[in-house]
């Protein structure tokens, strides 16, 4: 990329939550392979991000990249509506095999947030369908679930990046967000526990991101949390859907983060290494009767259907990067990673800037006491020959599963080097 190409980028694209008017610095990136990313002058450097949680293969992985030649030589794409083709119905097979029982119908979208509407659009037509029409959810503060609107409205109204819309949005129920981590033994329930007794009237269906909450703070809770939340929405009738765009496929040390809580949600959303970061494919799962009780609604089907659904290119990718996970190195690849986690990154709990330290499977997060800046430890993240991506005050790392060991001591050194230089915080 020349000079001219840069500039035109600062002065025309719009990268995500950057300003036009004065915006973060690019840096351009010409190839990947494995965990590294090439920069167009030559430097290489360790993916600490896996392309936002995505390519958790790495890239230029030799047998995604031979299912989509493949698949481009018979078609790219062709409409859902009133057609299928195997792609579709060999990735279908594979997520009813693998994701929790008795989910065993598949909805294929566009992108997580969009596995987000479609889940939410699920649990309001079932309650029309039955003749109870509701149009709330209860989820947890901290939480987030996407940027569309649906999806916007149940993240946290005030500790995300999405309180500029409160007031456009529909107002939900938000219980107070788990405490006490993974290891916590006796989780807090009870601003739940009221809100679900006094409101079930008037829930469709509780959201909530299983174990792990993603771009809303990086918290971890534990699996008892979540298994009293099922437990209570058992009581009282109420669907429960489980986000797992960001934990999904192996993640945090299991295959689905419900695993951790041994529970089954009544929707499933997946998204992100679905395709293991290679192109845009979410799916929403559910259950028979959930299914069933919609399509025998007024409507007489589920009213969604986006013109690139089963995009056979993504689908026949999505089943190689599948392939990969359920041949199991993923269980040893994350293990390592979370050993070398928590080695190189635990000890910077000593740290006087950092106020936390955290890690669960290839999840590692440095909580600091006052937010990064931004352009800054951007910069000198790259010059240690790293891509690490923070935001407000959280510095972390989710690498490919493919990272070897002496990228992920670059990485957590990185960020032990960053630390020393307080001019890198607010």
């Amino acid at each position: 990329m020349t000079s001219d190409d840069l500039a035109f980028d600062r002065q025309h694209i719009w990268h995500p939550y950057t300003s036009m008017t004065d915006p973060l610095p690019c840096y351009p990136v010409v190839s990947a392979r494995g965990a590294t990313l090439t920069l167009a002058d030559g430097r290489e450097l360790v993916d600490g991000m896996s392309s936002w949680w995505a390519a958790v293969h790495g890239y230029n992985h030799p047998r995604l990249n031979a299912a989509l030649q493949t698949q481009i030589s018979q078609m790219s794409h062709v409409m859902f509506g009133g057609i299928t083709h195997p792609p579709a119905v060999a990735l279908c097979r594979q997520l009813v095999a693998m994701t929790p029982a008795p989910l065993e119908c598949v909805f294929l979208a566009d992108s997580g947030s969009v596995a987000v509407e479609v889940a939410m659009k699920m649990a309001l037509q079932y309650w029309q369908a039955r003749g109870e029409p509701r149009q709330r959810f209860l989820t947890l503060r901290r939480g987030y679930h996407g940027d569309t609107f649906s999806a916007m409205s149940v993240c946290d109204p005030e500790n995300s990046m999405h309180s500029l819309w409160q007031g456009y949005l529909p107002s939900h129920l938000f219980a107070a967000a788990p405490t006490g981590g993974f290891s916590g033994e006796a989780p807090e329930i009870d601003d739940f526990r009221r809100l679900i007794s006094d409101n079930h009237q008037q829930i469709a269906a509780v959201i909530l991101e299983p174990i792990v909450q993603g771009a809303g703070g990086m918290r971890f809770y534990a699996p008892g949390y979540l298994q009293a939340v099922r437990a209570l929405c058992d009581r009282f009738g109420i669907l429960l859907i489980a986000d797992e765009i960001a934990t999904g496929f192996g993640r945090t040390g299991k295959l689905f983060a419900c695993e951790h809580a041994d529970i089954a949600p009544d929707i499933l959303c997946l998204g992100k290494a679905l395709t293991g970061g290679t192109l845009t494919l979410s799916a929403t799962l559910t259950t028979r009767q959930v299914a069933e009780t919609i399509s025998n609604g007024e409507a007489g089907c589920f009213m969604h259907g986006p013109t690139f659904m089963g995009n056979p290119l993504a689908c026949a990718v999505a089943s190689e990067s599948l392939a990969i996970l359920q041949e199991g190195e993923w269980q040893q690849q994350v293990a390592g990673i979370a050993q070398q986690l928590r080695d190189g990154l635990l000890p910077l709990r000593d740290r006087p800037a950092v106020a936390d330290v955290r890690v669960l499977g290839a999840i590692g997060v440095v909580e600091t006491h006052r937010p990064v800046a931004m352009a800054a430890i951007q910069q000198r993240f790259v010059e240690l020959g790293v891509w690490i991506r923070p935001f407000g005050r959280l510095i972390y790392l989710m690498p490919p599963y493919v990272s070897t060991p002496a990228q992920l001591r670059q990485l957590t050194g990185a960020i032990a080097t960053a630390l020393e230089d307080p001019s890198l915080l607010q």
